[in-house]
């Protein structure tokens, strides 16, 4: 069973490109069902049933929120449907577990004022040796909106700094690659960051101090720690930038298709949560109309 495990996280950081943490997330997941099943003796994964599956799930359910349910439910189906692809099982016992609905996740955003202080609590507290690169990695999640892993995945070969289609090319979920325009400040900033940028063997356009790339937990480290050096006490994290471009492109009027092909959603549906964002706006704005002041 570990083995095979293994075999499933190789396959899906390496040829699904998943990211760093998702993969993080499948293995914790899957290291406690296996852990399950190797304490009630289950250790045939061919032999395994429907009913070890939903035994391993109350078991969860008793511990772990509605999400956490949902995410090793997740784990296990995609695993099983590995499996199946690599011919190592016939059926799979969880194509008729149903996932539990879960109620819908507001996106945590930052408003103007809030992003602006992040940006200025980078500019002060960011050391000189960091403050180039740490800047173009809030500057670039804030203005184009895309993914901590795409972020890191970023090389130099996929950054178009020059002609007047500024650009830069990210691989998305399901390894799907898309473009997405720069502005002239995001620019700025990259080239910024590009003159200070050491000259090492590395590709990736940012990287860390040792001269490697830089990963996801290092980038989620910086952002949690400027975020809190501005005072930004509310639930927000690296995420919480990709949605405040989604929120800001919607206040400046671009439509949800148009939204929805900048952040790489496979669902419109995805994109449309915005809209609750929108409308709350909308409240604050009619509710600090003053018509008559006396």
């Amino acid at each position: 069973m570990n083995n095979l495990i293994t075999q499933f996280l190789y396959y899906i950081e390496h040829e699904r490109h998943f990211s760093e943490r998702t993969a993080s997330a499948y293995r914790h997941d899957l290291n406690k069902f296996a852990g399950f099943l190797e304490s009630t003796g289950r250790v045939d994964v061919v032999a395994i049933t429907k009913a070890d599956i939903r035994n391993f799930l109350s078991l969860c359910s008793k511990t772990c929120g509605a999400y956490a349910y949902a995410r090793k439910l997740s784990s296990i189906k995609s695993f099983f449907k590995y499996l199946g692809r690599e011919e190592i099982v016939e059926k799979n016992p969880t194509i008729y577990i149903e996932a539990p609905k879960l109620p819908e996740k507001e996106p945590s955003y930052l408003t103007e004022s809030e992003y602006q202080n992040l940006i200025d609590a980078v500019k002060i507290k960011a050391t000189p040796y960091y403050l180039s690169r740490d800047l173009a990695i809030v500057i670039l999640l804030l203005g184009t909106g895309i993914r901590l892993s795409e972020l890191v995945g970023l090389t130099l070969d996929r950054v178009n700094l020059e002609n007047a289609d500024r650009n830069i090319k990210v691989r998305g979920k399901g390894n799907k690659e898309r473009s997405v325009p720069l502005t002239n400040e995001v620019v700025s900033t990259l080239k910024q960051y590009l003159k200070h940028r050491p000259d090492v063997e590395s590709n990736h356009l940012f990287i860390s101090r040792l001269g490697g790339e830089l990963h996801s937990r290092s980038v989620y480290g910086l952002v949690k720690k400027y975020l809190k050096a501005a005072n930004i006490n509310k639930k927000v994290a690296v995420h919480s930038l990709r949605h405040t471009f989604g929120a800001s492109m919607l206040r400046s009027g671009a439509n949800l298709v148009v939204i929805q092909e900048l952040l790489g959603h496979k669902k419109l549906e995805t994109t449309r949560r915005y809209l609750h964002i929108n409308n709350i706006d909308l409240r604050n704005a009619v509710d600090g109309l003053i018509l008559n002041k006396k």
